[in-house]
């Protein structure tokens, strides 16, 4: 059984870990990566990017197996959505983020829905048939419903002075308000994955019926300008239209150089655009007084930066 198949059978997120940092005891830095799109080598070096500086302690490790695993400090590490697609290893990917979630203490890894992963939910992706999320088994398709149920994959969280989602809202998000969304949506749609309803229009539709996923149809309808443009929800919203005086959130989804921020609103979607050459990678790390990013350079050091 693969890591992120299993992580469905582990004991549901309580909903206070699951929507917010002010349940955790002592105030832990909040460290948050997305959008590694398949780039499992980009993905782990972000990682390590805190081993690297000499500020940190390590949020990974890398053991005798070859693979990441949680380094025991006190983080919560929030994957902010889209593991999967154009890269080479988008299971690796998968599989990382769910072996964290595993080893460290409840609740103190959020694996956030991009629309990438919205895409895996379905029978099968509206696209060319190149992409992971295209051909995502059964088996694993129920595996991610029931850990959207379960709170294991949500699609918001509350920080200390941001909210984290993929995309973000011009009004803000609501934690609570779209994960039990997106809770409901799953409990419903797993119901029908591998019958006779599981039928892509049909259950694109039966999406439809929680905001949250709405703009998704679009994309059967050959996108029309609101897959990503005003009206959008939270996992497809570009970042040009997040207004600068939006309540703050750290977003990803809309590809950038660097962390960038445009008002009260960070993005930190910058592996794509730093795949060709060596460097770019980067995490942000919020805590209750700062928000900074940790940037990989292109001689392998690391440069500590406000953002």
């Amino acid at each position: 059984m693969s890591d992120d198949t299993a992580a469905s059978a582990s004991d549901p997120v309580a909903a206070s870990h699951r929507d917010s940092v002010e349940t955790r005891y002592g105030a832990p830095t909040i460290v948050s990566l997305s959008d590694v799109h398949g780039y499992l080598d980009r993905a782990r070096s972000a990682l390590l990017t805190l081993s690297d500086h000499d500020e940190f302690d390590p949020i990974v490790e890398e053991r005798d197996d070859g693979l990441l695993h949680w380094a025991g400090n006190d983080y919560v590490f929030v994957f902010n959505g889209d593991a999967v697609d154009r890269g080479p290893d988008s299971a690796g990917c998968l599989d990382l983020v769910a072996r964290l979630r595993d080893e460290a203490p409840d609740g103190h890894v959020r694996q956030h829905l991009g629309n990438h992963e919205w895409f895996c939910l379905l029978p099968n992706d509206p696209g060319d048939g190149s992409w992971y999320c295209d051909a995502v088994p059964d088996e694993r398709r129920r595996a991610m419903y029931d850990a959207i149920v379960d709170g294991d994959v949500a699609v918001a969280y509350e920080g200390y002075n941001y909210t984290y989602s993929h995309a973000g809202q011009p009004d803000g998000v609501d934690p609570a308000a779209v994960n039990d969304e997106a809770a409901a949506a799953a409990a419903d749609l797993r119901t029908v994955v591998g019958t006779p309803e599981d039928d892509l229009r049909a259950v694109v539709d039966r999406f439809g019926e929680y905001p949250v996923f709405d703009a998704g149809i679009h994309i059967l309808d050959g996108g029309d300008g609101h897959v990503k443009g005003p009206g959008a929800g939270p996992l497809w919203l570009g970042f040009d239209h997040l207004p600068a005086a939006a309540p703050p959130q750290i977003v990803g989804h809309t590809r950038h150089e660097e962390p960038t921020r445009t008002g009260n609103v960070v993005c930190g979607d910058v592996v794509l655009n730093n795949r060709e050459t060596p460097g770019g990678e980067a995490v942000l790390v919020e805590t209750p007084d700062s928000l900074c990013a940790l940037v990989r350079q292109a001689d392998g050091g690391v440069e500590l930066r406000e953002v």
